[in-house]
Order: structure tokens, then sequence, then C-alpha cells
């Protein structure tokens, strides 16, 4: 049983490496590659337990960790431009909007 799950992870891995690679836009190849990593994660945690290695679920959960940390890095970097950006101080925001409804 597990290793028909393997085998269907492993087909879902190339449809998301293929919707990757031929993702329309930046979000499509974003979730794509996200897919991937939860996908490996999965795929991570199914072989540890067919092999009777237990480490297996523990480098799949940081696995998971990093992929989810990774996707919000990036999709910040295409919605603002700057990984280090801090944004506008709520104090800043008012002045702002007097000074453009003058």
């Amino acid at each position: 049983m597990f290793e028909t799950a393997c085998f269907a992870l492993l087909l879902t891995l190339v449809g998301a490496i293929s919707r990757a690679l031929l993702g329309p836009t930046v979000f499509d190849r974003t979730q794509a590659v996200n897919t991937v990593g939860t996908t490996a994660m999965l795929l991570l945690a199914a072989v540890g337990f067919l092999t009777d290695r237990p480490d297996f679920l523990d480098i799949a959960i940081i696995y998971g960790l990093l992929n989810v940390i990774g996707t919000i890095a990036v999709l910040k970097f295409f919605q603002h431009g700057d990984l280090g950006d801090p944004g506008t101080a709520p104090e800043d925001t008012g002045d702002r909007l007097e000074k453009e409804l003058r």
C-alpha cells in the first residue's frame, strides 16, 4: 500500500514540476514549487516508514517548515520587491493621507 502511495506521490511530483516549468504566471510557478515541496515532504515520510527509519519524519517536518517560510519569502519579494522593507509605520499613514488629500 505504501509503495502505491509513493508511486502516486512521484506522479504528483512530475505534474507539479511540469506546472512549474510551463506556468504562465509567477504565482502559478510559486504554487507549483510549494506543491513540489509538500509532495517531497510526504514522500520523505512515506519512505522513512517503508525503510523503518523514523528520523526521516523529523527531516520531513523541517523540510515542510522551510518550504512554508520560503514560499512566504518569495511571495513577499514579488509583492514588495524587497525582503527587508519594514513597511510604513502606523503614525506615518495618517500624515501621508493628509498630504495626499491637500
